[in-house]
């Protein structure tokens, strides 16, 4: 046997017939819904959202819809800024599988200083539904942050992700949006607002 035959025998081994894919029972309601779905990307879009199924990109769009923020559509830097061109940290959680919400996979002090600088909004979801908006002033959150701050120190490496417990949101935040009412945060912001 020559070398050529060996190695064409051994690819011929790990080739592996294709196999056969049967679409799902489901699929006809999925290319059903599916027009609906365009339309909601396209509103995303324009509220500068480039996936509804990305990084809480139909969340994102909810949120911003319920508070009037704007979404900001670079990935480094805040999430959202209202209409006076304060910027905002938003995060978001499912209440039915999680209890806190997640920071940064590598939070370090360059991202801490970001977070130090704006005001925070926690949007609490249960699947995909909106039950209740939280904003929070970023004072609120520094004994968090003095606390990443002096971990970081001590071990000199990033912090994969701490997070801020739900509950404590809920005791310390000022809830913008309850489940039967509309939402106003200039009212929440007051004076600040400017």
């Amino acid at each position: 046997m020559t070398r050529f035959q060996a190695v064409s025998d051994l690819v011929a081994k790990k080739r592996r017939p294709v196999p056969l894919i049967k679409h799902h029972v489901d699929k006809a309601e999925l290319d059903a819904l599916f027009p609906h779905l365009r339309k909601l990307q396209a509103l995303a879009t324009k509220h500068g959202i480039r996936d509804i199924f990305q990084d809480n990109g139909g969340k994102y769009l909810q949120l911003a819809l319920v508070t009037g923020l704007k979404i900001l559509k670079s990935r480094e830097g805040n999430d959202a800024i209202d209409e006076t061109g304060r910027e905002f940290e938003l995060k978001t959680l499912n209440a039915d599988v999680v209890t806190s919400f997640t920071t940064h996979h590598h939070l370090n002090p360059v991202i801490l200083e970001k977070y130090r600088q704006v005001d925070w909004v926690f949007a609490v979801y249960r699947s995909i539904e909106l039950e209740a908006v939280y904003y929070m002033p970023v004072s609120d959150l520094e004994p968090f942050f003095t606390k990443w701050e002096t971990k970081w120190n001590q071990d000199g490496k990033d912090i994969n992700n701490p997070k801020i417990p739900l509950k404590f949101v809920v005791e310390n935040g000022r809830k913008i949006f309850p489940a039967d009412q509309e939402p106003n945060l200039s009212d929440v912001l007051g004076d600040q607002v400017g």
